[in-house]
Parts: C-alpha cells; structure tokens; sequence
C-alpha cells in the first residue's frame, strides 16, 4: 500500500499560519492515524476536500513546529499554498529510508496533482512520489541519487506562484528530521470550525472527490508500465494485484500468458503445388515397395584406411595422365558388384511365379537434383574398370541434372547403391528396396574411432565406414544377405584385389 504525508504550505499572502498548521495536522492525523477509524466530521470532510488527500494518505511523520519558513515571507493570504515536500512512506509502515533514483521533475517546472516528482528505491522495489498540489518545483534538496533518507526529511519545495521560486534559491531545511506524532494531537480550536463552510460537509460525505482521479488514472510500478509498453498492451486491460489495485510486473506477465493461450496464432496458409510425375511415379514405387516387399536390416562398420591409401595413390597416376580423379563412390560401386558375382543371390528379383537371377550386373545410383531422384544404371559394373566407372557416374549424373536421361540410361538395373555419408555426411541410414531388385546398400560416412591395438595397452585410430543393406527376405535369406557383405567388406578393406 502507497502510504503518503502531508505538510500545508507557506507563502508570504498567508496569515495566522502557524495557527493553521495545528489545525490541518491535528484534522489530518485524527482523520488518517492507525490508531483510529476514518471517520471525519463535517468539517474534516470538508478541510480533506479542500486538501485533496485520498483515502489512502496518512500522516506518517509530520510537525508544524519542524516546518522551515524563510524569514523572506512575511505577506500572506488565507488561500491553500504550497510548501516542503517531505520523504514519504512506500511498500509498508515498517519503511524507515530510501533513495532518490529519478527525478522526473526539474527545478522551475510546473506540478500538477497526481504528477510523478521522482522515482524512490526501497529495499523492495522502486516506487514513484507524486505531488500533492499544483504549483511550481522551486528547490530540489536532495539530489538523484542521494542514499539512506529518513522518512519525514524535505526532499523539494514547491510553491504557489512562479515569482516566488528564487526566494528558495539558497534554501537549506533544518538538520533535524520531523519526529512522528506519538502523542495524541490536541483537538481543533472551536472557532475555528465556524470560519469553515459547515454547509459543505453533507456534499463532503456523499461525493468522493479523490475517487474521480483514482478512475481516471491507473496506478502501475514503472516496470510494469514498461513491459506493458514494450508489448503494446494498455494498462486498462490489465487488472492490479498490488496494493490498492496497483499493477505490478506480475499481472502484465499473466496477461500477456493469458491472452497467448486465448489467442491462437493463425496458421500460415500452405501452398499446394503440383506434384511432378518424376516424383510421382517415385513416390509410387516406394510406397508400393515399403507395403509388399517384407525389408530386413543388416548393418557391418569397414574400415577404410587402406581404400583412401590405395585412392591416393590411383588418383595420382591419373592426375600423371591427365584422367579424372577416383571417388570413393566409385571404389564402393566396384566392390558391391564384385561382391554380387561372388554371391549371385543377391543378384536377383522377386515375381510371382519364380525368383529371377541375373547374369549381369548392372548397378544403379541414386543421384538427387532439383527435379527429383534419378537412378542411373552403370552395366556391367563388375567387369568395368574404376576409371570408367567414374566416367560412366559422372556422365549420367550430369544428365541426370539436366533432366536428360534417356529410359536405357536407368532400366534394367539388378542391385542399387544410394550414398549419403559422403556429400552429406549421414552416418547410417537405412534405404528402401527399389523393386523388382531384392537388395539396396545404403553408404554412410567414414569417421575416426580409436580401436584397440594387438597389445593390451595399445590403441590405434583408424577410419570406419557404416554400411546397411536392405534385403528383401522373399529372395535373400539372413544369412546370404550376412554372406554378400563379407564379401562386400573383405573387397573394402583389401582394395588391391578389386584390381586383380
């Protein structure tokens, strides 16, 4: 709860001030102390509409015999004026200090009631001071950033009328801090209360005229007022939890988590494009593969030292020559179909009636490109050389790229290798049978793994390659499928008898 004081002012137009401080203090602290119920008198009601305090303002700490008024004053008038303006009380009543943070307010500037003056840091939070009345801010006693202030210290002066702001120009409040009442205030002079209109009092109880301003402006910490800004929400959306309906950063975070669940964001709008018959007619054939040809998995780890070894050395007689360099592709592609001669039965596909075994063996690629996937058919592969192989990849990739490819240039197929590892570095994956074959090898990437060594101390670092091959096990049987990548293995890791 924002707990506020109040101390009635001075200028040189008034009389009797002294007389009129103990009446609007003791007024003030029977009306507001915590020791009592608010319950005012006709003349309480009026002098507090008279003063614009809120029902929330209490006096915490306030004196008529600790008011500094220059000995420069001297003309007066019985009109309410403006006067120090004292530390006030935030957070709690336990609140003893704070410092000053900001001042949103200049000497020489114009105040108006419900206006933040300065910015209070407490040991709980950061708060705003407004002012009480409108006048001018003529002295500034503590400046920003000034440390450990008592509650109930002058902190500014404000004063009625401009020309009155250079007669606090050199103006320095008392050393001693305003004591809190203690005591009980000694009651109002009777006559006092005559002088004030008593026919005003009925119209004091039934209206309220601090509520008008409280409906009119919505009370938030400045951090708050901050995130709300930042998120384009207003303050007036935003029900205050703190004290006296004060918004704080809690409630605009709960807002802002409310309205994300209430308001779903509106989805995208998809974009349907046709889809090209090369991808139909591929997304057909695998779907119909996945749904009736029965895959199993095998997958072996190759180490590939002596191949790299053995492609360095090739690639320089062919740089030597003037040929184009050897990949690794191209060694995979030899040693799959040198494996499949070795074992036969993975060279083959199912029908109905019979499994069909094929005497050649013709290799497709898998070749990827803007308009789709392309399988090219190197033929013959066990019987060409590396060189020609490459050349052969190379060429129906290029087709394949520019859209080209001729129906000779991917039928006829008996077995399909698709590499992954090595222009996109996948380690292991396992591919789809393309039908009517019965096997697909799916190549990973190589990677260095330390492995052990012939002692039992000893490591060494070698490179290992992840191979799966899918099978179909109407045609290949577990232990075939486990047979052709022995096969396949023994090829990579002992390169040099693909070349006998």
């Amino acid at each position: 709860m924002v707990y506020a004081s109040r101390i009635i002012s001075h200028s040189k137009k008034l009389k009797h001030v002294s007389t009129l401080l103990r009446r609007e203090h003791a007024v003030a602290v029977r009306g507001f102390s915590n020791t009592t119920q608010p319950s005012l008198t006709g003349r309480e009601d009026m002098l507090k509409t008279r003063l614009n305090y809120s029902p929330a303002e209490r006096i915490s700490k306030c004196s008529a015999s600790n008011v500094p008024i220059p000995s420069g004053i001297s003309a007066m008038r019985t009109k309410p004026m403006t006067g120090p303006t004292f530390f006030r009380e935030y957070i709690s009543s336990q609140m003893r200090s704070g410092n000053i943070a900001r001042w949103l307010k200049k000497e020489g500037d114009k105040v108006a009631p419900g206006e933040v003056l300065c910015e209070v840091e407490t040991d709980k939070a950061t708060v705003e001071m407004e002012c009480m009345e409108e006048g001018y801010l003529a002295k500034i006693v503590k400046e920003e950033g000034a440390k450990e202030i008592q509650v109930g210290e002058v902190i500014a002066i404000t004063v009625e009328e401009e020309e009155d702001i250079q007669k606090f120009k050199d103006y320095t409040p008392s050393s001693g801090t305003p004591p809190a009442p203690e005591e009980k205030p000694a009651p109002s002079p009777p006559k006092e209360e005559k002088v004030e209109k008593p026919a005003s009092a009925p119209e004091a109880k039934t209206s309220k005229p601090s509520s008008a301003p409280s409906e009119d402006r919505i009370f938030a910490s400045p951090l708050a007022k901050k995130l709300a800004e930042d998120s384009n929400v207003p303050l007036s959306s935003i029900k205050g939890t703190g004290p006296e309906g004060r918004i704080v950063k809690a409630d605009v975070e709960e807002f802002l988590a409310s309205r994300g669940k209430e308001t779903t964001a509106k989805p995208s709008k998809p974009t349907d494009s046709k889809v090209p018959a090369l991808d139909y007619v591929t997304a057909s054939r695998l779907a119909f593969s996945k749904q009736t040809i029965p895959h199993y998995y095998l997958t072996v780890d190759t180490c590939v030292d002596k191949l790299m070894g053995l492609r360095s050395q090739l690639n320089s007689f062919q740089e030597a020559s003037g040929g184009k360099r050897i990949s690794v592709n191209d060694l995979v592609i030899k040693a799959a179909a040198l494996a499949l001669r070795k074992v036969p039965q993975c060279n083959s596909s199912w029908t109905d009636e019979y499994i069909r075994q094929f005497s050649n063996v013709n290799i497709n690629v898998a070749v990827q490109t803007e308009n789709g996937l392309y399988v090219p058919v190197v033929k013959d592969a066990d019987k060409k050389g590396l060189s020609k192989i490459g050349e052969e990849v190379r060429f129906l990739a290029q087709k394949a790229k520019e859209n080209s490819l001729k129906p000779e240039d991917y039928e006829g197929g008996t077995f399909t290798v698709s590499n992954l590892g090595g222009p996109f570095g996948i380690k292991q994956f396992c591919a789809v049978i393309n039908p009517p074959q019965a096997a697909i090898l799916a190549i990973g990437s190589a990677e260095k793994r330390v492995v052990a060594g012939s002692g039992p101390d000893q490591f060494n670092v070698a490179s290992y390659m992840s191979v799966t091959l899918s099978c179909d096990h109407r045609v290949i049987d577990g232990a075939i499928g486990a047979e052709w990548l022995k096969a396949f293995k023994g090829y990579i890791e002992t390169p040099e008898s693909m070349l006998l």
